[in-house]
């Protein structure tokens, strides 16, 4: 279906680095970016630009976008979002969507990748030794830093930064200027390993959706559409709120099929039971 023909890329970052080369050996396309799309314009990290819609509307925008900017049929766009995890709160994870959108077989291909594995943060700093300390916790060098006079202040801000010298020159305008700095880190892709590594676990978290097809009709993308709880508890088989079953359901021809015990369990540990455990 994919094999031969130009997949567009949204991205200004070079996510294209680690996206790229999976996507063409597995799928025999040609990969080339939309350089001309500003895709800061759907929100950036740093806070100048706020983004207006959810990941998925966003993520989706710029994929059109970019397709209809360059007059392609195929196209992929990436939408990373950093904060709490939405299961242990005092755990910080950088979630990464992908969308794959085929306009010639009218497939929109979305796949998530959450990972807890992020050096995302900020902190108010007055002293070099604060600086230093955080940046160490931030993996700089490697990953890069953003300065600013506060958290919220987008009056001047300096990204990018990527050496010691110009840390603690940047460090010093500020200090001077307002008496305290803002430190955090740079999210944006290409300055950030990490995050390089994630939306490349995404990226072959998309290669396997693509390759699970529908049952019936063969296209690709047959993927989970929703959970069911009501595994039962081990101890008194009343339904618990754990996932008893997968549901599939195939975008084209709408066929279901659903897939009970998908962690290999038949029944719950008491302990999550609400009735053996209130």
């Amino acid at each position: 279906m994919f094999k031969g023909r130009r997949l567009l890329i949204a991205t200004r970052h070079k996510k294209e680095n680690v996206i790229a080369p999976l996507l063409e050996e597995a799928f025999g396309v040609e990969c080339f970016v939309a350089e001309d799309l500003d895709t800061d314009k759907f929100g950036t990290f740093s806070g100048e630009t706020e983004r207006k819609d959810d990941s998925i509307t966003t993520v989706r925008s710029k994929c059109l976008e970019a397709m209809a900017m360059y007059d392609c049929d195929l196209g992929l766009a990436s939408e990373g979002s950093f904060g709490p995890h939405p299961s242990f709160f005092f755990l910080r994870a950088d979630e990464e969507i992908l969308v794959l959108i085929d306009k010639k077989n009218s497939l929109e291909i979305i796949v998530r990748e959450l990972s807890t594995e992020t050096n995302f943060g900020g902190e108010q700093v007055h002293s070099e030794s604060q600086l230093s300390s955080f940046a160490e916790r931030a993996q700089f060098p490697s990953h890069a830093l953003i300065l600013r006079k506060s958290k919220e202040n987008n009056d001047e801000v300096i990204k990018g930064i990527q050496g010691w010298s110009q840390l603690k020159e940047s460090f010093h305008h500020f200090l001077g200027k307002h008496g305290t700095v803002y430190v955090e880190t740079d999210m944006r892709a290409m300055l950030n390993p990490t995050r390089m590594k994630v939306i490349g676990q995404a990226s072959q978290k998309l290669i396997d959706k693509v390759s699970s097809r529908c049952p019936q009709c063969a296209t690709p993308g047959f993927g989970i559409t929703g959970a069911n709880q009501g595994l039962p508890c081990e101890w008194c088989r009343y339904p618990t709120r754990s996932t008893l079953s997968y549901t599939y359901q195939c975008q084209k021809c709408a066929f279901i099929k659903e897939e009970k015990y998908p962690h290999q369990k038949t029944h719950e540990d008491p302990m999550y039971c609400d009735m053996c455990n209130p």
